[in-house]
């Protein structure tokens, strides 16, 4: 839910701003939410672009470069850790790799086995790093923003899908 006059936090910037109008083709509304289609206007002339994500300024989202995820993969080739992708998190796009793999998980028992590489349908635990900043929530918070897929560079096909489990803190 956003309201006019709310303070929200433009990410991964961190500008804090006031919300000014919330308009609609039907008119302004006082406040929205989820799901309706609405332009946001803010106070003042910030620079925020496609990617950014505005989030409550006392409840912002996590911006980090390094994360662990659980993943699925979903190719014939395994995956190597240290191979570059593109990872596609909501309307961001990053370049990241698989920095570790701790584990791989049997779906049958949850157990883990040590993994150097992941094969067709593995799933695992697995720390990633990208090339930029990553907004994003852990997925038990936000599905909306905690899921991600990686995508082939150089075929253009979607090889995993992960959920974020949490920043890892240098």
């Amino acid at each position: 839910t956003v309201q006019v006059g709310q303070r929200i936090r433009i990410q991964p910037s961190g500008r804090e701003v006031d919300i000014a109008r919330i308009v609609t083709l039907d008119g302004d509304l006082p406040q929205a939410e989820a799901g309706e289609a609405i332009t946001i206007t803010l106070a003042e002339e910030v620079d925020a672009s496609r990617g950014d994500m505005f989030s409550a300024a006392q409840a912002p989202a996590t911006v980090a470069d390094q994360f662990q995820a659980h993943l699925v993969w979903m190719t014939e080739e395994p995956l190597m850790p240290g191979r570059n992708y593109w990872l596609k998190c909501g309307t961001q796009m990053v370049n990241a790799s698989i920095t570790k793999i701790k584990h791989q998980i049997n779906v049958n028992t949850l157990e883990h086995i040590a993994a150097e590489k992941l094969e067709l349908n593995a799933v695992a635990e697995c720390n990633l790093a990208t090339d930029k900043p990553l907004v994003f929530d852990s997925y038990a918070d936000n599905s909306g923003t905690g899921g991600f897929v990686l995508i082939d560079r150089i075929s253009n096909l979607t090889v995993a899908a992960g959920v974020i489990d949490h920043p890892l803190r240098r």
